[in-house]
């Protein structure tokens, strides 16, 4: 027997094929194809220690610090789980018209990111190659599954969100690295992840007009919830805590440059459309964004006293300059 939600879920795909057309009209018209191998500095490059006969790896080969290392091997290997990616935003979304069409137009852009970082890594030296593949091979072994049970609602709504915490990830991780090639190229694959985030939110806030209940529910339980897509791989935690020292991507950044212009976006707080549980969801929303800036004040403080302790030692603190 079909659940209500079914039923909804249903509908929106069919009642949002004519958005889901226009918006793509419109991604079309405004992204510009790039070519991944302008951006790399290739004539850095050497062979590899292996069937090449070149050098190995050390240490001292990478001009990137320890947390820029970081950042981009996490920002990487996000982007090589696209596979996973496909698969589950196909079967919430299905493969038919528009719908299918987006789809694969925009992994064909996203597998440029994981192509361009790789390259700029190897040509550079700038992380041990055998790790790289290493953590590549167990993250992808693992994969990825939504949380959501393939639900359309609940996809976009995070992949809203997900695009663009993805696109402050990269812009910064191009500034603590450093490197102008570096930074320009995580700039190139920001400029996507913007566009594709701007599909999605717009998708969404039709989906709010047309169903108000169904769909606050589901950005509720989107943000509440929340998760990066690799946070699962080996090793994330520790890059985590370090990538949100140093300011690339922390909590106060999540809450006001992620979920705040998003759901401004999407006005949610103003709307007088909501009844039920989507009263309800909205009223869990403030509820939880309310605890989560504390969570993040505190979070401040603490990296402050750190950056203090630090300086106290003769040590400078490695963090973005905003």
């Amino acid at each position: 027997m079909t659940s209500e939600a079914e039923k909804i879920q249903a509908r929106l795909i069919r009642d949002l094929e004519s958005v889901v057309a226009v918006e793509l009209e419109r991604h079309l018209g405004v992204q510009k194809n790039w070519y991944p191998h302008e951006y790399v500095p290739w004539s850095k490059g050497r062979d590899f220690a292996g069937p090449l006969n070149g050098d190995a790896w050390q240490a001292q080969d990478s001009r990137l610090t320890p947390v820029a290392q970081d950042s981009l091997v996490l920002n990487l290997l996000t982007e090589d789980n696209l596979p996973s990616y496909h698969t589950e935003i196909a079967i919430s979304m299905g493969r038919d018209g528009a719908w299918g069409t987006w789809i694969e137009r925009w992994t064909a852009e996203e597998a440029r990111h994981s192509i361009v970082i790789r390259d700029y890594l190897m040509a550079t030296r700038g992380v041990n190659p055998y790790e790289l593949e290493d953590l590549r091979m167990a993250h992808m072994s693992l994969g990825y599954q939504t949380p959501y049970e393939n639900d359309m609602l609940h996809t976009i709504a995070y992949v809203s969100m997900q695009e663009l915490a993805t696109r402050i990830s990269h812009r910064n991780t191009g500034k603590i690295c450093d490197d102008p090639i570096a930074e320009n190229m995580m700039q190139r694959i920001a400029m996507d992840e913007n566009l594709h985030m701007l599909f999605y939110r717009n998708t969404l806030g039709a989906a709010l007009d047309m169903e108000p209940n169904a769909t606050m529910r589901a950005i509720t339980d989107v943000v509440t919830n929340f998760d990066m897509p690799g946070a699962n791989m080996p090793g994330f935690g520790r890059k985590a805590v370090q990538i949100a020292l140093v300011g690339i991507y922390d909590l106060q950044q999540h809450l006001d440059e992620v979920i705040a212009p998003v759901l401004r976006a999407w006005n949610v707080f103003e709307r007088s459309d909501l009844s039920g549980d989507g009263l309800k969801a909205r009223e869990d929303l403030v509820e939880f964004l309310a605890a989560t800036g504390l969570d993040a004040e505190r979070f401040n403080e603490k990296r402050e006293l750190h950056f203090e302790r630090l300086i106290a030692r003769g040590q400078e603190p490695l963090r973005i300059i905003k």
